[in-house]
């Protein structure tokens, strides 16, 4: 019988680290294990306060939001001007597409002299 506590199984994360070029575009990095991003960022602490639990206990690095879930066991991490921007374009309204759904009416219109014939 296995017991819990003595063996934990942990699932492999990918840390991506998003920020910005000085063109403005993104630049993402993906590091294979929490020993390789500590080595290129500073950690200030650990999560303690995400509602996803499996957040929780990641590395909290200066100068980067997060950690995020993404999908595929991607931990995301974000500059500041990053998240602002993706924040922005999250919670603007999508645009609807509008459809025609008659095809539109051509009135011709007749000459005033043509009307008193």
């Amino acid at each position: 019988m296995l017991k819990l506590g003595a063996s934990k199984i942990m699932k492999r994360h990918i840390y991506r680290v998003v920020t910005r070029g000085p063109e403005g575009d993104y630049r993402i990095r993906d590091y294979m294990s929490e020993e390789e991003i500590r080595h290129r960022h500073i950690q200030i602490g650990t999560d303690d306060c995400s509602t996803d639990m499996s957040l929780r206990g990641r590395p909290v690095f200066k100068g980067l939001i997060g950690p995020m879930l993404e999908s595929g066991g991607v931990v995301r991490y974000e500059s500041p001007d990053v998240f602002e921007q993706m924040t922005k374009e999250w919670s603007e309204p999508k645009r609807k597409r509008r459809m025609r759904t008659q095809k539109p009416v051509i009135v011709e219109f007749q000459k005033q002299s043509e009307f008193q014939n």
